[in-house]
C-alpha cells in the first residue's frame, strides 16, 4: 500500500544529531519538513538514551562540550533548564592496574615499572631517529609519532578490540584525525621526560594539552536534547515519522524534485515530495536505494561499519568507581570499556543502593557477540567484571542488552577513494542532496561536528547554494576535549587552520 504526501521543502533521513539539528533549524527558518527515522519509538541515533525498569542508558558515552559556539548556544538553547555540571574522570584499565587518562607522571612510572618506562623512551628515540617513511596504515603513524613499544601497550590491543581489524590495515587518517594534538603516548612521553629532568623548557609550547575536567550533561541523558528537538519540529507544523525505513530516493528529471519512499513495518508506503534531501543514513545504505543505481554503488558497497552493543548491569552496591567510564585494554576480556552512569547523571539511576555500570562491545553485525542471547550477554559481562576484579557476580541483579548497528564508520586501507568517489559524483549529479553526520559522510564526527555539518547545510540550503563545505567540518581540528568550550566563532575558528572545525564559505564560482 502507498500513499503520496504533501510536498515539503526538505525531506531528512535520520533522526539523530545531524537530523534533527538540520530539522530544528529548518523549521525555525519557516521551511517545510518531513523528517524519517527508522526506529520506531526513539529519535537521537547513537545518542538517544535508553530506558529500562527506571535505569537510563547512554549509548557509547556523550560529554557535551564543544569549541563551536554555535553548538554550545543551539544546545543552550534547545535544552535551556536541564544541563547539570559534571566532573570528568576516565582512566584505562590494563595489566590489572588502573591509569589515569590523562597519564600522570608517577602513577605511569609506578604501574610500567623502570624497565618498560625506559624500554618506551628507548623505542620512542629509535623511532624519531629511523621513522617508517612510507607511512600508510594506523600502525605505522602511531609508531612513528611514540615508538613501538608504546603504541603495543596503550594502541594495539585497545583500537583492535573496537575495530575487529588488525591496525595495520586501518588508515593512517584515523590517527591523524584522533589522536592529533593529544594521546596517550604524549602524556606518557611527557611524564617520563619530566620525571628524568628531561623537560628544559616546560613552556616551549610543546607540553600535553590538558583536558576538561568537568563537562555538562542532560540530566536525564543525551535523549534529552534530541527529544526536546523533535518536539520542537513537531510543535512548529512539521512531521517526525518514526519507524519508517527509506526504500527508494529518486528525482524527478522534470521537475528537479525528489521522490522520497519509507515504509513502515507494516508495509505501508508512503512517498514525500520535496525540494531538498538530507540524509544522515550510511552511504552503503542511501547508495543502494537511489534511482537510477550510481555508477559508485560499488564503492558505496565496499564501505565496513564497526557495529556495537551495550550491557547494562543492576549491581547491588552504592558506587563502583568514580569514573565516567574505563578504557579496558586487557585482552583476557571482549569488552572494551566500562561506563558508569551514576557518574554521568545521578537521575540516570533510581536506587541510591543499586549501581549501574554499561559494559561496551563491539561487534559486527551477525558475528558471535551479535547473535548471542541477551541472557548470555549478561552472563558474559557478569563474568567479566568479575575477571577484572571490579564486582562479584552475586553483587549482579538485574541486566539488559542494547544493540546499535553501523554505530561507527570503519576506516580501512580503501575507504577514503570509496567516499571520495561517492561524493564527487553525487554532488555532480544531485546538488539538492546533502550528506551530514557521521554515517551520511561515513567520517567518525563527534556529536558537535555531526551537529555543524547539518548547520552549515541549513545554511546552504538558505543561500540556495553550497557556499560552505561541510566536508572541511572536523578537518585539521585539534582534539575537541581539550581548551575552553564554545571560545571560537566560525569566523574565528575559519582563520585558525591548524584548529579548524567550522569551515569558511567556499569561493562561489559566478
Amino acid at each position: 500500500m502507498s500513499r503520496p504526501d504533501q510536498p515539503v521543502d526538505v525531506a531528512i533521513i535520520g533522526a539523530g544529531p545531524a537530523g534533527l539539528t538540520a530539522a530544528y533549524l529548518l523549521t525555525k527558518a519557516g521551511y517545510s519538513v518531513t523528517v524519517i527515522e527508522k526506529d520506531p519509538h526513539q529519535v537521537g541515533g547513537i545518542s538517544r538514551t535508553v530506558e529500562h525498569n527506571g535505569f537510563r542508558f547512554d549509548i557509547g558515552g556523550h560529554r557535551f562540550f564543544s569549541k563551536s559556539k554555535e553548538v554550545v548556544d543551539l544546545w543552550n538553547e534547545i535544552l535551556p533548564h536541564d544541563f547539570i555540571d559534571r566532573p570528568r574522570m576516565s582512566r584505562i584499565y590494563y595489566q590489572g592496574r588502573f591509569y589515569s587518562y590523562p597519564l600522570r607522571a608517577f602513577e605511569a612510572l609506578r604501574n610500567l615499572g623502570l624497565i618498560r618506562s625506559a624500554l618506551c623512551m628507548l623505542s620512542y628515540g629509535q623511532a624519531k631517529l629511523f621513522p617508517i617513511k612510507q607511512v600508510k596504515s594506523f600502525e605505522d603513524w602511531v609508531i612513528n609519532q611514540f615508538g613501538r613499544k608504546l603504541y603495543s601497550i596503550f594502541f594495539k590491543t585497545y583500537t583492535e578490540k573496537v575495530w575487529g581489524m588488525p591496525c595495520d590495515e586501518m588508515s593512517a587518517d584515523w590517527a591523524a584525525q584522533r589522536i592529533k594534538g593529544l594521546s596517550l603516548g604524549a602524556a606518557v612521553l611527557d611524564g617520563l621526560k619530566r620525571s628524568l629532568g628531561l623537560n628544559k623548557k616546560p613552556n616551549d609550547g610543546m607540553a600535553t594539552k590538558t583536558l576538561l575536567e568537568h563537562f555538562r550533561y542532560p540530566r536525564l541523558g543525551p535523549g534529552m536534547m534530541w527529544d526536546a528537538a523533535r518536539d520542537a519540529v513537531i510543535a512548529g507544523g512539521n512531521r517526525v515519522l518514526m519507524g519508517h525505513a527509506l526504500k527508494q530516493l529518486a528525482m524527478d528529471q522534470v521537475t528537479g524534485r525528489w521522490r522520497v519512499a519509507a515504509t513502515n513495518r507494516a508495509g505501508e508506503t508512503v512517498t514525500i515530495n520535496a525540494a531538498h534531501v538530507i540524509s544522515s543514513a550510511p552511504m552503503r545504505e542511501l547508495a543502494s536505494r537511489i534511482h537510477p543505481v550510481p555508477a559508485t554503488l560499488g564503492n558505496a558497497l565496499a564501505l565496513n561499519y564497526r557495529d556495537f552493543l551495550t550491557v547494562a548491569l543492576m549491581i547491588r552496591s552504592e558506587d563502583l568507581f568514580p569514573d565516567n567510564w574505563i578504557y579496558i585494554h586487557d585482552p583476557r576480556v571482549k569488552v572494551g570499556r566500562v561506563q558508569n552512569f551514576r557518574s554521568w547523571s545521578p537521575e540516570m539511576v533510581p536506587d541510591p543502593e543499586i549501581a549501574c555500570v554499561g559494559l561496551e562491545y563491539f561487534c559486527f553485525e551477525g558475528d558471535g557477540l551479535w547473535s548471542s542471547s541477551d541472557a548470555d550477554l549478561i552472563a558474559l559481562a557478569t563474568r567479566e567484571m568479575e575477571v577484572m576484579g571490579l564486582v562479584s557476580a552475586d553483587q549482579v541483579v538485574g541486566g539488559a542488552v542494547v544493540r546499535q548497528e553501523k554505530a561507527y564508520p570503519v576506516y580501512d586501507e580503501t575507504y577514503a577513494d570509496h567516499v571520495t568517489a561517492m561524493r564527487e559524483e553525487l554532488a555532480e549529479a544531485y546538488p539538492t542532496l546533502h550528506l551530514v553526520g557521521r554515517n551520511g559522510m561515513h567520517r567518525y564526527n563527534n556529536q558537535d561536528h555531526a551537529m555543524m555539518t547539518a548547520m552549515l547545510t541549513v545554511r546552504n540550503i538558505e543561500a540556495g547554494a553550497r557556499i560552505y563545505d561541510i566536508w572541511a567540518v572536523n578537518e585539521d581540528a585539534e582534539y575537541h576535549e581539550a581548551g575552553n568550550e564554545g571560545a571560537l566563532t566560525a569566523g574565528e575558528r575559519a582563520a585558525l587552520e591548524s584548529e579548524r572545525a567550522v569551515p569558511a564559505p567556499i569561493k562561489r564560482i559566478a
